[in-house]
């Protein structure tokens, strides 16, 4: 009997210990971490430098507040996130997590409206289907229906646009009037809601869990930021997911020279070394807001000395081994492998992603785009035979969390070629025994 619970009552080994990208249990079997944890640990686990990075911290501090004290950590971590943004981006918000990062930004854009006069900004358009966190401001902005429909009353509804998912639309994601047809869908959206009340966009430059490694149509990422610009309404990019070397940049936002006003920064920024998120802004934006009284927001974990001791240690990792790089390599070649597996099986409808964020969806035909019968719930099924193999991936439903399959393949940027060919054959194997239990519904289908 455990004591614990969380998601589901689905039970899973004890966890023994954690090198580079295996994991034992405690009855000494292996799995290799094709998924980082949660698209997380971006350098591999129990790497030594870090811990020695923290080791150090702890012999001199594991807390200071931060209204009775500075630390070295945050100010060392703070100068050098700011250093990895783009220009103009100078001011640092420390959180534990995701979730609270993007909490945070939300609540500093607004604070920014009411200290510039403009207290009518409040809404947060965002789209369907996201995912931005689980707290209930972060939630308003989610468009994930079996996450968000159980809180709906207890939450201020944000205005949604649709994810620009041209492989499902039929439309061509190399074709610059795709992504001009999505970003419109955002101007008609500050339209319809008035552009005065509008305070901000938020959106995951390459789509994270909700919508499968979705990378935006030529032209969309560029166009959004402009109308943005153009009605005053601030622009977040949520990279909890993408950040920190996941598609071979520190930030995705480099891929297309982006320039927003806010950041949202998680997961892999610490690699699952200690809880630690963050968000950057533009300094007049918060120099706004603390000439108008402060921020009225904080957590007491915020810029804890540990944490921020081995966020810098991360990063100084990513830069020493050249995980971008490896990132960028490695991810073309697990590309070949996943297209490898969607010519050997059929139900593999799309391969996507960029760098070492990648996902591919299960169909039941490719043509069509038609998905598997929800009632199979295929994508958790394909993630309990491979983690059964010895292999961890990630799932969610493509559609709105209702239907629609898809399998995240993110392993620790520290990949090799071998790793990707172990990957790739379990999924093979994973796969093939997945077709065969499902063949008897898909038949009726037919």
């Amino acid at each position: 009997m455990s004591h614990l619970f969380y998601q589901t009552s689905q039970r899973r080994p004890l966890l023994d210990q954690a090198r580079g990208v295996y994991m034992w249990d405690v009855d000494g079997k292996r799995y290799l971490d094709g998924s980082s944890g949660a698209m997380v640990c971006n350098i591999g686990h129990s790497n030594p430098n870090v811990l020695e990075a923290m080791r150090r911290q702890m012999e001199k501090s594991t807390f200071g507040y931060r209204l009775h004290f500075e630390t070295e950590a945050s100010e060392q971590l703070a100068a050098r996130t700011a250093a990895l943004c783009p220009e103009g981006m100078n001011k640092v918000f420390f959180v534990s997590g995701g979730s609270e990062a993007v909490e945070s930004a939300i609540k500093l854009a607004r604070q920014h409206a009411l200290a510039v006069g403009h207290g009518n900004r409040w809404k947060v358009i965002s789209r369907a289907p996201s995912y931005h966190g689980c707290t209930l401001g972060a939630l308003a902005v989610t468009g994930y229906a079996p996450l968000t429909d159980p809180f709906a009353p207890m939450m201020q509804a944000m205005p949604k646009i649709p994810a620009p998912r041209a492989y499902l639309d039929g439309l061509d994601p190399a074709d610059p009037a795709t992504g001009a047809h999505y970003a419109a869908m955002l101007e008609a959206e500050i339209m319809a809601q008035g552009p005065d009340s509008v305070l901000a966009f938020i959106v995951e430059p390459i789509g994270g869990a909700s919508t499968g490694a979705l990378v935006p149509p030529a032209g969309y990422m560029q166009a959004v930021q402009d109308i943005c610009r153009r009605y005053g309404v601030l622009l977040i990019l949520d990279e909890v997911m993408t950040g920190a070397g996941r598609t071979g940049r520190f930030l995705a936002l480099e891929h297309w020279d982006l320039s927003p006003d806010i950041v949202v920064l998680s997961k892999g920024f610490a690699a699952g070394y200690v809880p630690l998120g963050a968000i950057a802004a533009r300094d007049e934006l918060v120099a706004a807001v603390m000439e108008g009284g402060g921020f009225v927001h904080g957590f007491t974990y915020a810029g804890n000395p540990l944490a921020c001791a081995a966020g810098a240690a991360v990063i100084d990792e990513i830069a020493r081994l050249g995980l971008m790089r490896n990132a960028e390599i490695m991810g073309t070649e697990l590309r070949k492998h996943l297209e490898g597996l969607a010519a050997r099986h059929p139900v593999i409808g799309d391969v996507r992603g960029q760098g070492l964020l990648l996902a591919f969806e299960l169909m039941a035909d490719r043509d069509t785009k038609a998905p598997l019968p929800a009632r199979l719930n295929a994508h958790q099924r394909l993630v309990d035979i491979a983690y059964e193999m010895g292999l961890i991936v990630y799932s969610r439903r493509t559609r709105n969390g209702v239907e629609g399959d898809h399998i995240m393949v993110c392993p620790p940027l520290i990949v090799s070629d071998q790793h990707l060919v172990e990957i790739s054959d379990t999924l093979d194997a994973a796969l093939t025994r997945l077709v065969r239990d499902i063949a008897p519904a898909l038949s009726e289908m037919a």
